[in-house]
């Protein structure tokens, strides 16, 4: 099975009006995505920002739990955040996954506003391919990637949809339906 890396995108993303913006990295999405990505076997989970400060925010908020208080409040946690790296950009996501595999992943985009695109069946049954390349899953924060992301991407994952027109999941709850579709049992 194809190893599975993640990337959590702040800039360049979209606001509700299709400007792109820069979003704040929030500690939720730290601990949850983290989390998920431990439980389905995430080689590895980039937190993608370009800013200084931001950067900065998600180490002191991962030091706490890898070497602070944290670890000796709930030293299992650690496992999940372990798999985090703060890069400044995709470019260095992709970087590191290749540098951790000796391959280039193939880049894959998620939206919920996009309903064409791979179906998760496709790219299991890709993913489960002898010689399949690692995948590199990128997961837009405000209301979803700007375009410019989504060109730096080989393919599209379709959207998931649920039972109405109402369809704004949370990146964490988007995220965890994704990688049990891919990697669940």
């Amino acid at each position: 099975m194809a190893e599975i890396f993640l990337a959590l995108v702040h800039h360049p993303v979209v606001d509700r009006n299709g400007r792109i913006i820069t979003s704040a990295i929030t500690s939720l999405d730290l601990h949850d995505l983290a989390r998920s990505s431990r439980t389905y076997g995430v080689r590895a989970f980039y937190v993608v920002h370009p800013v200084p400060e931001q950067r900065e925010f998600a180490r002191s908020v991962l030091d706490h739990w890898r070497i602070g208080y944290g670890r000796s409040f709930d030293s299992r946690r650690v496992e999940a955040l372990d798999l985090i790296e703060v890069v400044a950009g995709l470019d260095e996501a992709v970087a590191a996954a290749e540098r951790a595999t000796g391959r280039r992943p193939e880049i894959v985009h998620t939206s919920a506003r996009e309903a064409r695109g791979m179906s998760f069946a496709a790219m299991r049954e890709r993913m489960a391919e002898e010689d399949a390349a690692p995948v590199l899953i990128l997961l837009g924060t405000g209301f979803g990637l700007a375009p410019a992301a989504r060109e730096q991407a080989d393919l599209a994952l379709e959207a998931i949809r649920g039972v109405g027109d109402y369809n704004h999941l949370s990146v964490r709850a988007a995220a965890s339906i994704i990688l049990d579709r891919l990697r669940g049992r």
